[in-house]
This record gives C-alpha cells, sequence and structure tokens, in this order.
C-alpha cells in the first residue's frame, strides 16, 4: 500500500457547514433591492427575523441606498446604534434587521415616517406617511389554530402570535393591528369584492379586486383579481393580501396606486415628460 493512503472517513463524521451562512454576495442578493453590480462584492445579509430573507429590506439598505442617510456600512451601524431607526415602534439597533411588507419605519430625528410597499415592479416603496396612519398595520392571517393549553391563536404573515383572536378570523384575512399594543381591531376578510394587494409573483405590487377563486385542493388555489382599469390577471391565492373593502384601501397607497402599465404606455409618458 502507498504510503499517503488516507483511511476512510468515520460514519459519524459530518462536512456539512456548520449553522446558516453569515455572508450574501452582492450577485446573490434580492434583484428588487436594486443594487449596482460592481459596487462591491458584499451586500447586508438580513438577520433572520419576522420577513423572509428574499422579500425584505435590510435597514441597512433602506439608510444607505433609498434615503441616502448614510454613505457606507459603518455610518449606518452609528445610526442604529444611536437607536435613531424604529421598525414597528419598536428601536433596530441591528442594521441588517429585515423590515417586509406593511412594516412601518420611523426615523424621528428627521420627522420620517414610511410604510414598505410595493410598487408595480414588485420592488419595495418607502411610502411616506403620516403619524396617524404609522400607528397601526394591516397584518395577513398565516393559520389560526388552539394551543397546548386551549389558547386560540391567529399568527401573521410577520410573525406576530395574536392571542384569543375574534372568532371570525380566517386564514387569508387582513387584521388592523395597532403598534403600540399588538392588538387587532378591524377584520377585513378574503372575500369576493375585496381590496387586494400582490405581495409575490410577476403580478407583485399590483392592486384590485378580487373577483374569481378557483379551488385547487391538494394544489394551489388560483385568484383573479381585476385593477381599477378593468385588467385582469391570475396569481395563487397565497400571493394575495386584503388591503381594504371595495375601493376603501386601509392604507395609502404609492404613486400609481398599483395600476400596473404597458411598456408602451411607460414610454408614451417617459415621451410626453420629455426623459426619452
Amino acid at each position: 500500500t502507498s504510503s499517503h493512503f488516507s483511511p476512510p472517513l468515520p460514519n459519524n463524521y459530518s462536512t456539512m457547514a456548520r449553522g446558516p451562512k453569515k455572508h450574501l454576495k452582492r450577485l446573490n442578493a434580492p434583484r428588487h433591492w436594486n443594487l449596482g453590480k460592481m459596487g462591491g462584492v458584499w451586500a447586508p445579509k438580513p438577520s433572520a427575523g419576522p420577513h423572509k430573507q428574499r422579500e425584505c429590506l435590510p435597514v441597512a439598505i433602506i439608510l444607505r441606498e433609498r434615503l441616502k442617510y448614510a454613505l457606507t456600512g459603518k455610518e449606518c451601524q452609528q445610526i442604529c446604534m444611536e437607536r435613531c431607526v424604529k421598525i414597528d415602534g419598536k428601536v433596530r439597533t441591528d442594521m441588517n434587521y429585515p423590515a417586509g411588507f406593511m412594516d412601518t419605519v420611523e426615523l424621528e430625528k428627521s420627522g420620517d415616517r414610511f410604510r414598505l410597499l410595493y410598487d408595480t415592479k414588485g420592488r419595495f416603496v418607502l411610502h411616506r406617511i403620516q403619524k396617524e396612519e404609522a400607528e397601526y398595520k394591516l397584518c395577513r392571517i398565516q393559520k389560526v389554530y388552539v394551543t397546548a393549553k386551549k389558547v386560540p391563536v391567529a399568527v401573521t404573515h410577520d410573525g406576530r402570535t395574536l392571542r384569543y383572536p375574534d372568532p371570525d378570523v380566517k386564514v387569508n384575512d387582513t387584521v388592523k393591528v395597532s403598534i403600540a399594543t399588538g392588538k387587532m381591531s378591524d377584520i377585513f376578510s378574503f372575500e369576493m369584492g375585496a381590496m387586494v394587494m400582490v405581495t409575490k409573483g410577476h403580478n407583485a405590487g399590483r392592486v384590485g379586486q378580487l373577483v374569481h377563486l378557483e379551488k385547487h385542493d391538494g394544489s394551489f388555489s388560483i385568484v383573479t383579481v381585476k385593477d381599477k382599469k378593468g385588467n385582469s390577471f391570475a396569481t395563487r391565492q397565497s400571493n394575495v393580501f386584503v388591503i381594504g373593502k371595495g375601493d376603501h384601501p386601509q392604507v395609502t397607497l404609492p404613486k400609481g396606486r398599483g395600476i400596473k402599465k404597458t411598456i408602451l404606455q411607460e414610454r408614451a409618458e417617459a415621451e410626453a415628460r420629455g426623459d426619452l
């Protein structure tokens, strides 16, 4: 036998990575963050938190790329550590904290209040809101169950557990949650004619009314949504988020009101503005 023969590894020897990855490369960052490809090697890796890593906007990106309050990651960290950033009413000192859909971001020093919503291209918009509107948020109910100790609870899209919810609350409904107390007040049920915003997929950011629901047991239920301009489109039921009844959204909508324009309309408007 040759001298450099290595004995077979024992069965309990693992070559797996130890725990979750701590870094994120710029090219693997979600497209909707709109980071420049050549702006460095790394991107902020969102911490574990209420929103999924691919469906969030880390505080560092809000401060540096969107609001331009910081130029470097170090400055983002300093702003956070000075307790300037509140998300959903709580000070967050982690610059990689994942803010997500419907979260309120408050910077008291500059008097800024925003709600994170989507534009019709599926990118996050920091939508400026008034103080009154910053006191609540809408939460989609992901599941409803009874705990081992017989407490009924509802779990929301941002990881909140609402104990003893209203018995009328069903999965797919939306509830209005007070940010100060965490208690729910109004229910906006998932029903035909409800106003919805699409939060995932090709139609993310579009707003319209529910007109049809196709149930497919064991597969994805498909909903049809019709927007203000009369355009219909279909998406999975899990991708829609009820934002109000009829024609009355409970949150103010960003510019464009969730109406997607065709590329020809966009071009015509750009020409009219003189951009082309």
